[in-house]
């Protein structure tokens, strides 16, 4: 496994005292993966340097460019950051370079600078329906609450996110960290779909907002539930009512804001 943090040296300014001190301080690191399918370079993540291979599955998946892990034939990394895949269906491999005209970037604040309208993204996919189940309100409270027990670059750096799925019952099924919060998405979906566990009975927490982008990875890959430390925006509330996810943001203290999908949510 690779170091997700580095130690730096910082002045520490006390205000109130006028004080300064020299020490040493832990940040998060970040690196680029350069994603070629086939000999093509697709896409280049800045992402932690660890569980890539994971990272770039649930990339492909959350992404639409596969269905499942069985139509990834083979996932190749390099000492030069460079991943190549090889999809297994030629005609999907043709179909990513036909709707991906050119190499996108994505970076850890913000995903893809390669940006398309929230509509016409909308307008272009048909999202499978989602199955029903319920959880328990304080099974989620206490899910949401533990990512900060799993987060341990994030207590050592303060400089990244945190995302898990987990069972129904509250059992934790898989989790990660990075710089990204939807690389941290992407990995947990990658990690889980690795290990055949089934998607749809599982929900997803994790500590960033809750945008459009992430929303639609979780309606791809069949989770129907998602609750967060943080604040749900626009787009993450409309994709949730159009894959009718239950999206749950503001999980502090024994509260938590239900923007869609409340009759998932049992008391």
């Amino acid at each position: 496994m690779r170091i997700m943090t580095k130690n730096v040296t910082v002045t520490r300014v006390n205000v109130a005292t006028a004080q300064r001190e020299v020490r040493e301080d832990i940040v998060a690191r970040e690196a680029p993966l350069h994603v070629f399918l086939g000999a093509i370079h697709f896409v280049s993540i800045l992402c932690s340097p660890s569980m890539q291979k994971e990272l770039v599955v649930g990339y492909l998946l959350s992404e639409g460019l596969a269905d499942s892990v069985n139509e990834i034939f083979n996932i190749n990394f390099d000492k030069e950051n460079r991943c190549f895949v090889t999809l297994r269906k030629p005609d999907i491999q043709e179909h990513v370079f036909v709707s991906k005209p050119f190499a996108q970037l994505i970076v850890s604040a913000c995903g893809s600078v390669g940006y398309r309208s929230l509509s016409e993204l909308l307008s272009t996919i048909e999202l499978k329906p989602l199955p029903f189940w319920q959880v328990d309100a304080k099974i989620v409270l206490e899910c949401v609450r533990g990512l900060n027990v799993l987060a341990d670059t994030y207590r050592k750096s303060g400089g990244v996110h945190v995302a898990a799925l987990y069972k129904q019952n509250g059992e934790l099924a898989v989790s990660a960290e990075d710089v990204g919060r939807h690389n941290a998405v992407d990995k947990v979906i990658g990690l889980a779909s690795l290990k055949g566990l089934d998607l749809n009975n599982c929900f997803l927490a994790l500590s960033g907002r809750l945008t459009g982008n992430i929303v639609l990875k979780m309606a791809r890959v069949g989770v129907p539930i998602v609750a967060s430390l943080a604040a749900a925006i626009d787009s993450g509330v409309i994709v949730a009512e159009k894959a009718k996810i239950t999206l749950i943001g503001f999980v502090r203290g024994n509260k938590m804001n239900v923007y869609s999908g409340l009759d998932r949510i049992g008391f």
